[in-house]
């Protein structure tokens, strides 16, 4: 059964920090507290992002805060992005809230419960009679496997309008306690975002040409220690570990060549891979394993320079980019989170999508 993408759209929280600002501040914090400091400050002029977006203003980082007051942001920001995010993505589509039968809300950067589509049910005017798919833990594949789970919704259940909704706010997990490595890196490069799809086994009878796919995932064994959270008292703590690109070397082009297989492509049929761009260093990893020239990931360096990473959204940003250019051909989303895992998702635009 093909399934085809309707509608989708982006959107950002408002208060916009630059690197320059993101970087003098950190200094102000870690500077006096954290040896290291000096050595890593140059990560802020190499790690390709000019600027990103948060939830809340870049005074509240100077000050400490709990979980309690962590979460009650994130539930602000989180709703607020997501009535924007599906709004747009609705309009985009056509569609109405009212016309969604099911939802699927993906984030890994608070808790809510009930979860957030149940937050925003009666500004979003969903159907009380709607399907609900939360999922969280998936970090930042959980943009790819979001879009690979309303795909197999759309199949089982022919006709049905689904909703995805994907946003972080990895900006609240700001640590200045713990003096880690982690702490720093992620504090050059996350920021926070929101993303949303509508798809359908029903042909979008617009200009939208995008089909998907089935998904597909790869996860390796003894590797939940690279990336994820470590929780306590304070909040969550990021867990990014520094062998990130090494891994992409030596595991992604296998990873790709089993998601490949399992679509019935190779990888002289794939027009242009949509990735996540977890770093500059990851992008220039995800080319070398590829064998992609350098510089092709165009689109993932400029989602990066214009708004970071912001985990699970930010392959969906680089996916409105590419479509937005006009570019056609068969492609493959693809991104690695915790678990360790890779997700894949095979697609194709037409020309008629240009």
């Amino acid at each position: 059964m093909t399934v085809f993408l309707h509608g989708l759209s982006t959107a950002l929280p408002p208060y916009c920090l630059t690197q320059a600002e993101v970087q003098e501040r950190a200094a102000i914090i870690f500077g006096s507290k954290y040896p290291q400091f000096d050595r890593l400050i140059s990560t802020f002029a190499t790690a390709g992002i000019d600027q990103r977006y948060s939830v809340v203003p870049i005074d509240w980082f100077s000050s400490d805060h709990g979980w309690s007051d962590r979460n009650a942001e994130f539930m602000t920001g989180a709703k607020t992005m997501f009535i924007e995010a599906a709004g747009r993505a609705l309009n985009d589509a056509g569609w109405s809230g009212r016309d969604v039968d099911c939802v699927i809300t993906v984030s890994s950067t608070g808790i809510a419960t009930p979860t957030l589509e149940a937050q925003v049910f009666t500004e979003m005017g969903f159907r009380d009679d709607i399907m609900r798919v939360p999922l969280f833990g998936l970090g930042c594949a959980g943009g790819v496997t979001g879009l690979s789970v309303a795909q197999s919704l759309a199949v089982g259940r022919p006709g049905a309008k689904i909703l995805l909704v994907v946003i972080e706010t990895c900006s609240l997990s700001f640590r200045a306690d713990r003096l880690q490595k982690a702490d720093i890196i992620a504090t050059v490069l996350f920021g926070d975002g929101s993303a949303a799809a509508c798809i359908s086994s029903d042909a979008p009878g617009h200009k939208h040409a995008v089909t998907l796919d089935q998904g597909y995932q790869k996860m390796w064994p003894d590797t939940l220690g690279i990336m994820g959270w470590d929780v306590d008292d304070t909040g969550f703590g990021v867990v990014f570990d520094r062998s990130i690109p090494g891994f992409v070397r030596d595991e992604f082009a296998g990873a790709t060549e089993g998601a490949l297989k399992a679509a019935n492509l190779n990888h002289a049929q794939i027009d242009r891979y949509v990735c996540h761009p977890g770093g500059a260093k990851v992008v220039d990893a995800i080319e070398g394993a590829l064998h992609l020239n350098q510089g092709s990931l165009d689109a993932e360096r400029a989602t990066l320079r214009a708004a970071g990473n912001m985990s699970a959204p930010t392959v969906m940003f680089v996916l409105k980019r590419v479509l937005d250019a006009g570019q056609t051909g068969q492609m493959m989303a693809c991104a690695l989170g915790p678990g360790f895992t890779a997700s894949f998702l095979p697609f194709h635009v037409s020309a008629e999508a240009a």
